[in-house]
């Protein structure tokens, strides 16, 4: 067990981590800057050419990456890890920022369906476009259907912008495409012909695509198409294992600015890259350094003893969803609460972080991640939200009394506010968009069959739990 810090230290670290940039950007595109960019031993393999489907949940990294892949200096910094990134152009094929002569809108998507066209050709033309620009060549691009007329009308001359010896190599990324459309049947098409066009691009040398998925998107029948098998071993998962995260958290406390990083870097074993500092590899893995280092800022336990846990596994594990994974944001979000409400309500604690607070973190953890699942599946916010007031676990038939008395014209009548995708499963009815929140980690099942929350959307919702982290008042 680590020595525990004076009060004295115990507030400059606690200063430390409040000047640390511990805040994630709200801009899906917005490139990071090199001093905040780690890249976990896992995530490799994402960054590998050869890795053309990417699957991840909310804050894993998917947009964080298609905007980091865009800049030459991380690309080069990365380079010296995931061999080939530092020479490519890179290219935005379909992103949540608006870009309408790089890519087509929903309405865009929208009059294809109507007009009874593929979306195969839309991607194609999204492709052809990028070349030609790259190569300087003239292509009709007053409107997409002018691109996908020209490519129909000229085929000998799309073969001859693509098969062109070129003297550079290019990756085009595909990221958010839940913009694309609000009916899953259209999804299913434009995910499955955007698949079919990476796997066209897959001929020509050089070219390279990354598309990257929702687990919903993935999850659907997208892969049935001729030669489909050849895109499967490209599938690669999004994920952060514990040791991960907390690697993120030191790469990034360790580039505070001044004294405060100096306090920081004393207890974390790192090196010097010039204009920033990077951790070592002992931080980068589950390791007794690891542990050590957060043991000096948070303790040994979440409590007077070990029966109440230990904080290095405690946060991140009540920060995990139903299917136990836990996402950058929340646990960079939880750790920066832990600090304020360390600071404010516990200012001569021993540690830097009371173990109260790091329960509070968690709390406006919740709430970040529950605007988020509104961002994205508001239908799940309007059926978890009428849950408020039940504690977990608890029978299936209690949950779906609630929401047939408030919707009891079943789930194809749920009311959000925002366009967005439906409930995959909901014409299976109440069962069918329970397996889709089950899928979605956002509940679990017992053994015994009763439903339970994470803590990590239980607290935000506003459900109990005997025992467990309270929801704010």
């Amino acid at each position: 067990m680590t020595e525990a810090p004076t009060n004295v230290e115990a507030r400059a670290l606690r200063e430390a981590i409040l000047q640390a940039p511990l805040e994630t950007s709200q801009d899906p595109l917005a490139i990071p800057s090199p001093e905040t960019l780690y890249l976990p031993p896992s995530h490799g393999k994402v960054l590998n050419l050869d890795a053309q489907v990417v699957i991840g949940g909310r804050g894993t990294g998917k947009s964080f990456w298609t905007a980091a892949l865009q800049s030459d200096l991380i690309r080069h910094r990365l380079g010296t890890t995931v061999h080939d990134l530092a020479s490519l152009s890179v290219h935005i094929g379909f992103s949540s920022a608006a870009r309408f002569n790089d890519y087509p809108n929903a309405d865009v998507f929208a009059a294809c369906f109507d007009q009874r066209r593929e979306p195969f050709d839309l991607w194609r033309a999204v492709i052809v476009r990028w070349i030609a620009a790259k190569e300087g060549e003239a292509i009709p691009r007053s409107s997409w259907q002018d691109t996908i007329d020209w490519m129909k009308a000229r085929p000998e001359e799309v073969a001859r912008v693509m098969e062109r010896p070129r003297h550079w190599r290019g990756l085009i990324l595909f990221d958010a495409l839940d913009r694309t459309t609000t009916v899953w049947e259209r999804m299913d098409t434009i995910v499955r012909d955007l698949l079919r066009a990476v796997l066209w691009l897959k001929g020509f040398a050089g070219l390279y695509a990354k598309v990257f998925l929702r687990e919903d998107q993935a999850e659907r029948q997208v892969f049935n198409f001729p030669d489909a098998s050849k895109l499967v071993p490209t599938k690669v998962e999004l994920s952060w294992a514990r040791h991960d995260l907390h690697g993120l958290l030191w790469q990034r406390l360790i580039n505070a600015q001044n004294e405060y990083g100096e306090r920081l870097r004393a207890i974390c074993p790192h090196r010097s890259r010039g204009q920033y500092w990077e951790v070592d590899e002992e931080m980068k893995r589950e390791s007794p350094a690891q542990r050590q280092a957060f043991e000096r800022l948070a303790g040994p336990w979440m409590g007077r003893d070990r029966r109440r846990g230990v904080p290095y596994t405690w946060a991140i594990s009540h920060l995990a969803d139903g299917k136990g994974r836990t996402s950058p944001r929340s646990f960079l979000a939880a750790i920066r609460q832990a600090a304020e409400d360390s600071r404010d309500r516990y200012p001569q604690h021993e540690f830097a972080l009371h173990f109260e607070s790091i329960k509070r973190g968690i709390q406006k953890a919740s709430e970040i991640r529950v605007a988020e699942i509104a961002e994205d599946y508001p239908w799940a916010t309007a059926l978890l939200s009428l849950l408020r007031g039940m504690n977990v676990p608890c029978e299936w038939r209690e949950v779906e009394a609630r929401w047939a008395a408030q919707f009891p014209e079943g789930p194809d009548h749920i009311h959000v506010t925002a366009p967005q995708l439906p409930p995959p499963h909901a014409r299976q009815g109440w069962e069918g968009v329970r397996d889709d929140l089950l899928r979605l980690g956002l509940l679990d099942r017992k053994k015994d069959g009763r439903l339970d929350m994470p803590d990590l959307y239980r607290v935000g919702f506003g459900l109990g739990r005997k025992g467990g982290v309270k929801p704010r008042a």
